[in-house]
């Protein structure tokens, strides 16, 4: 019987740790939302997905980096003006507000 009552508390001491392993300790997840405003751009003709994107007179790519459903600039809130050139050419200029948290489409023709 003392042979049994030792396989059993090695088999334990072993085992025991196996055991505890198993269970997760509680996290906590915390998130932060990015209410900054976005602005995206609807297309009427695919070639001016290349013309530039050009925001308080700085460029920030290209309107296909920011199509509508796909990705959106963020920007500060507040006033911006929104210029769009096509080869030279300026093909929109629209002036903008937006607040936190709106998402405003821009329709380039």
């Amino acid at each position: 019987m003392n042979g049994l009552r030792l396989v059993l508390l090695l088999a334990l001491a072993f085992c025991g740790p196996l055991f505890g392993g198993c269970t997760q300790m509680p996290t906590e997840k915390q998130g932060v939302s990015d209410l900054r405003p976005q602005i995206s751009f609807r297309v009427a003709d695919d070639n001016l997905r290349l013309a530039r994107v050009i925001v308080d007179g700085l460029e920030v790519g290209a309107v296909e980096d920011y199509l509508e459903g796909a990705a959106a600039l963020r920007v500060l809130s507040g006033n911006h003006v929104v210029h769009i050139e096509w080869r030279g050419q300026r093909v929109l200029e629209e002036k903008v507000y937006v607040g936190d948290g709106v998402h405003r489409t821009i329709v380039v023709r």
